[in-house]
């Protein structure tokens, strides 16, 4: 288990490579600016990376192999750095001793407070209508559903790793104004929407397409549940949760963009 710790641009790939799908770097034309996509499996089981993870202290070091990502969680209140947490599935724990020359990134945590709420139609173009002084926090739970399986085949460890189903849900605490108001219609007719959670960095040292390091969170879904009222330091606020799922029209389900000045993860 990862414990809950900021989420930075150039290290949130190892999850989501060992837990969504491999994406390998694209350069972001002349600019500086490496971008990685990765995009939840629908048709068919996506390829994914798995990675040996070593742990321990000076005194005695273990490792297991063959991790993936079973499922990870993304978060961010109001300001501050977005966190992130995981549960990796590996094989047979062995003593060992650590990777030595390992040197250590230079890294930029993801403040949740340079985010920005998109809220789209379905058969619109996502991230064009920005949801201003609305969202308050946040929190996206994904299970991946990649599932291990043993095969009668003279082995101790699981012999493959298969998608199942996966699960994707999206909390988001509102502001209870005019735009939260809007969106409880939708929960009540059960309207699709596509919604993306937009965040910047820093500049990157030359522009392409992109001038900032970026994550984006794309996700299409329908509220499935609208909390009463409750308050946060004396103003009203309410609670939404969004199930995600494959939407025809939109043709998306979900989807995190990254773009930082890494040529491979680090």
């Amino acid at each position: 288990s990862l414990d809950s710790v900021e989420a930075t641009f150039e290290q949130v790939g190892y999850i989501f490579q060992s837990g969504i799908n491999t994406a390998t770097a694209s350069a972001d034309g002349t600019g500086s600016g490496y971008i990685y996509e990765y995009a939840a499996s629908t048709t068919a089981q996506n390829a994914f990376t798995t990675f040996t993870i070593e742990g321990g202290d000076d005194q005695q070091a273990e490792e297991f192999d063959y991790a993936f990502v079973r499922q990870f969680n993304l978060s961010g209140d109001g300001q501050g750095a977005m966190m992130i947490s995981a549960e990796f599935v590996g094989r047979e724990a062995s003593n060992s001793t650590f990777t030595t020359g390992i040197a250590l990134p230079t890294v930029e945590e993801i403040i949740v407070n340079n985010g920005t709420l998109y809220i789209d139609s379905v058969t619109g173009t996502i991230g064009t209508t920005a949801v201003s002084d609305t969202l308050f926090g946040f929190d996206l739970d994904w299970t991946t559903g990649l599932q291990e399986y043993w095969a009668v085949d003279g082995s101790n460890d699981f012999s493959l790793v298969k998608f199942t189903e996966d699960e994707i849900v999206l909390t988001v605490t509102y502001e209870h104004n005019a735009s939260a108001v809007a969106q409880k219609a939708l929960y009540r007719a059960g309207t699709p929407r596509q919604f993306r959670l937009a965040f910047t960095g820093t500049d990157l040292s030359t522009t392409g397409t992109y001038s900032t390091k970026v994550m984006n969170i794309d996700v299409a879904g329908v509220y499935e549940d609208w909390s009463a009222l409750d308050d946060r330091d004396g103003n009203d606020v309410v609670e939404a949760t969004i199930r995600v799922r494959y939407d025809a029209t939109a043709a998306l389900k979900a989807e995190i963009l990254v773009v930082n000045e890494a040529a491979s993860l680090p």
